[in-house]
C-alpha cells in the first residue's frame, strides 16, 4: 500500500511540474504569468502530494521512502518529458538515467522498509 501511495504521490508531482514547465517556458518567471489559474493548480497539486508524502514518512524510513521516490520521480520526469514536452537526451543521458533508476531500486527493493535493525550481541 505504500509503494502504491508512493507512485500517487509522485504522480501529482510530476503533474504539477510538467503544467509548471510548460507555463515557465512559455510565460517566463513574471509576476504576471504567476497569478494565472495554471498556477493555483499547480501550487493545489503540490500541497495535495505533500501530504502523501507525509503519509509515507509516516509509514516507512526515511531512505527507503526517498529511494522509492527519486526512482519513480525519475521514470515519470523522464516519460512525460519525451512523451509530452517532446525533450529528448543524449543516449549518454539515458544511461545515466536508467543507471540512477538502478541504483533507486537496489535500495528500494533491498532496502527492506519492515524490518528493524536487529541489536547485535557482542562477543
Amino acid at each position: 500500500m505504500t509503494v502504491l501511495i508512493v507512485i500517487l504521490t509522485q504522480l501529482l508531482f510530476t503533474a504539477g511540474d510538467l503544467i509548471a514547465s510548460h507555463h515557465m517556458q512559455t510565460g517566463g518567471f513574471t509576476l504576471s504569468n504567476l497569478v494565472r489559474p495554471w498556477f493555483f493548480i499547480y501550487f493545489s497539486l503540490r500541497l495535495l502530494a505533500t501530504f502523501g508524502q507525509l503519509y509515507v514518512l509516516a509509514q516507512a524510513p526515511l531512505g527507503w521512502m526517498s529511494s522509492v521516490f527519486g526512482a519513480v520521480s525519475i521514470i515519470l520526469a523522464n516519460l512525460l518529458g519525451l512523451l509530452v514536452l517532446k525533450q529528448v537526451l543524449s543516449p549518454a543521458g539515458y544511461a545515466g538515467v536508467l543507471l540512477a533508476v538502478m541504483a533507486f531500486l537496489v535500495m528500494a527493493l533491498f532496502g527492506n522498509p519492515s524490518a528493524a535493525a536487529a541489536p547485535t550481541s557482542g562477543p
